[in-house]
């Protein structure tokens, strides 16, 4: 079962949220309108997310192929030995 939440809002706040439950119709309680500002501020946050992605991998998409470097995961792993040894771990 999912916790619950509660907040108070006093003041200009409070008048904002009734003001907005009224005067738009889309929300019929407090209640609702913040778990929509909630979904919202959410789903701009993987937006977010997605673009710094998007933006830290654009350099490879937009790479030559002739800039690749062929790997293995023989010859990774037997460099990060001789590191480990090389340093003493």
């Amino acid at each position: 079962m999912a916790e619950g939440v509660n907040v108070r809002f006093a003041g200009e706040l409070q008048r904002f949220i009734q003001h907005r439950i009224s005067t738009s119709g889309l929300y019929s309680s407090a209640s609702e309108y913040i778990r929509d500002l909630v979904r919202h501020d959410y789903e701009r946050e993987e937006k977010r997310k997605w673009t710094w992605l998007r933006d830290e991998l654009k350099a490879g998409v937009a790479a030559e192929e002739s800039e690749f470097v062929a790997l293995d995961a023989d010859s990774i792993i037997r460099e990060a030995k001789k590191s480990r040894k090389k340093n003493g771990r």
